[in-house]
Parts: structure tokens; sequence; C-alpha cells
């Protein structure tokens, strides 16, 4: 097999009700380009059949965590073990769309960037579903929070679908600390740390009721990775 040009990383917790058809979309995505794309999902520790399902599917390269760590985790085991010259993290549920990737492969090509972050908050006429107005509004709200303690000036760092250049930012996930739903800041926050370029790109992206994230408990631990963030890079424990 030649070396792929796109990896794909689909971090998968209790997925078995739906990994297939989102497999076989991305599957579809692939053999629609005219170069070499692997697909890798990481199992997070489900307690269902996620892994034989997804081991079932051809093609699919499945890596397991020995137990729970977290969305995080998952995709930077991931990120760590993939050998394409770009990288795609997507959400197992496909909240945005597979087919959005050729917008964050033209804005990386375009702007010449080093991650191009899919953006629900740049063009929200995209979204189609949408959250609940209280999620929404608590989504702008960290968004705040993540611009006043990283100094990213992005508008939406949680969109589950982001590409990066693997030689200018493996050294990002090589740093990386947070395990669970807060992983996003600190990916782009050291990133540009490392002297990379970010572009936001709008995508479209539905909301999918059955997400994983526990919204009071989840946004909690996220603020609070935030202030760690921040005290690490005060006291120089993100050594490049």
């Amino acid at each position: 097999m030649p070396e792929p040009f796109l990896s794909i990383v689909i971090p998968a917790y209790n997925e078995a009700a739906r990994i297939v058809g989102s497999l076989e979309a991305i599957q579809e995505y692939a053999r629609s380009k005219a170069f070499p794309v692997e697909i890798i999902v990481v199992d997070d520790g489900s307690t269902d059949n996620t892994v034989e399902i997804a081991s079932r599917q051809p093609g699919i390269r499945v890596l397991r965590n020995l137990r729970n760590r977290g969305k995080g985790f998952s995709v930077r085991h991931g990120m760590l073990e993939a050998r394409g010259e770009l990288l795609l993290f997507t959400d197992a549920d496909l909240s945005a769309p597979i087919e959005e990737a050729d917008k964050l492969l033209a804005a990386l090509e375009s702007s010449r960037a080093d991650a191009a972050v899919g953006s629900r908050a740049l063009q929200r006429e995209l979204i189609g579903d949408h959250q609940s107005p209280f999620r929404e509004w608590g989504g702008r709200f960290f968004n705040l929070l993540v611009r006043i303690f990283t100094g990213l000036r992005i508008h939406d760092t949680q969109c589950g679908f982001k590409l990066f250049r693997h030689a200018t930012t493996l050294r990002a996930f090589e740093l990386q600390r947070v395990d669970r739903f807060g992983f996003d800041p600190e990916i782009l926050f050291l990133v540009q740390r490392l002297g990379g370029k970010l572009v936001e790109v709008p995508v479209r992206w539905n909301h999918n009721p059955a997400t994983k994230v526990h919204y009071l408990r989840d946004s909690l631990h996220m603020t609070l990775d935030l202030l760690v963030l921040r005290w690490r890079a005060l006291t120089g424990q993100y050594q490049n």
C-alpha cells in the first residue's frame, strides 16, 4: 500500500449503533480521492461491540485504548499513529459531513496554514439542526474564555472537525496533556505557540442529540482545563 496522503482519525466510544454508516460514508469519500487515504478508528474502551463492528469493515485500522481515557486522549493516540502528510480528525457521528473536509483541504493549501479548524460560528446559516439555545450561548461564552486564557482568535474551537499538517503540528500532539473534551483549545494553543498558522473554515454541521457531551459536568471540566493550560504555559511545562 502506498503511504497515505490523508489520515482520517475517528475517536469512538460505544458507537456500535452508528459506526457502520459513518465508516461507509468515510470510505466512499476516500474512494473519490486521487490520493491514498487511511482511516483509523480509535476505540476508547467501549463496552459495546464497537471494536468488532469497526474491525469487520474493509480497509479500517482499529486502535484500542486499554480503558476509557477520553476524546482528547483518543485523538492524540490516533494522530501519533497516523502516517499521512495531512491528519484529519472527525467525530464518529459525522456532525460535520465528511465531504466538508474538502473545504479544510482547500483552505490549508490556499493559506499555507498548519491547521484548518472547522467552524460553526463563522456562517451559522450552515448549521442544519441546532443545539438548544442554552447550549449555543454556553458555547459562545466558553469561546470567550478560550480567547481570554489562550489568546487564540478562533471563533469556534469545539467543532470536532480539524485538519493538521503532520510535519509541523505533530509536536503539539506530543505535548498535549488534556485527555477529555477540553483538548481542542490546548492543541490549537500549542500549534500556535510552536509557530504554526491557524485558519478557521465555516462548515456544514448538524447537532446530534446522542452526543456524548454531558453539558454541565463537561463544561466545568473544560473550564478547569483552560485554567490549568494557562498555568502550565506560565510555569514552562510545555517544553518545545
